[in-house]
């Protein structure tokens, strides 16, 4: 007995059905893939710009919370030596009651008045520059002229990043 290729009974209806389900498994056309793959393209060049600035505005957010946090800090010793709750030997005259550099508000300073030894901080830590991965900050001093570049060493009354790029705001960064 001879099998049929089509099933009984449909003659006309049965063939159409089966070369329908061919032409499904061959699967798609290069003209669909070459669609597909246009529009992912134009989609994932939309994103990355996006991405760029997404990142960029992360990155001046971590700065600007740098800046504050040691900022504060350097009010914080201010304050505290005005009062006069830092020891005497602990400043400098010239200092105007401003720390020396951010490495004495991490170590911290001996209290006035104090025999136990312990110690007043400031900062935990210097936090890394989120714009140079660095952690050389840029220092002002009391005695500097405003516009100077250059650090004086005689204290430090504010800090700023060395990155010399224009955030996207148009202001640069060392401005901030």
């Amino acid at each position: 007995m001879r099998r049929q290729p089509f099933p009984s009974g449909a003659d006309g209806v049965g063939r159409s059905l089966v070369v329908a389900h061919r032409r499904l498994e061959r699967g798609y056309t290069f003209v669909e893939l070459v669609v597909v793959s246009t529009i992912i393209i134009i989609l994932a060049s939309a994103i990355v710009p996006l991405a760029k600035v997404t990142a960029v505005r992360q990155r001046e957010a971590e700065l600007r919370r740098a800046l504050r946090e040691m900022r504060t800090a350097i009010d914080r010793y201010k304050d505290a030596a005005d009062l006069g709750q830092i020891s005497p030997l602990e400043r400098r005259a010239e200092a105007e009651g401003y720390p020396p550099d951010l490495e004495t508000l991490v170590n911290g300073v001996t209290p006035a008045q104090d025999a136990t030894g312990r110690k007043l901080r400031f900062l935990r830590r210097v936090p890394l520059d989120p714009m140079t991965h660095r952690r050389d900050w840029g220092l002002r001093s009391y005695q500097d002229d405003v516009d100077t570049s250059r650090w004086g060493g005689q204290n430090v009354f504010d800090v700023y990043t060395t990155h010399a790029g224009t955030a996207l705001d148009g202001t640069s960064y060392r401005d901030w």
